[in-house]
């Protein structure tokens, strides 16, 4: 899940996410989460703290 609020636009998660489940939608990340295989690794990317993978 992405903060909106918190995104900057940075697009770091986008670059790094391994399976290409990050997008930017109106100028802030959006992950695709039928994509997402939760490896967390865009959350610990992101300067803002604006993701949380939700784990199941």
């Amino acid at each position: 899940m992405v903060d909106r609020d918190k995104c900057i636009s940075c697009t770091a998660c986008v670059s790094i996410c391994p399976v290409g489940a990050i997008s930017m939608v109106e100028g802030k990340s959006h992950i695709d989460e039928n994509v997402c295989i939760k490896c967390g690794t865009c959350e610990s990317i992101c300067p803002v703290g604006a993701i949380k993978i939700k784990r199941d």
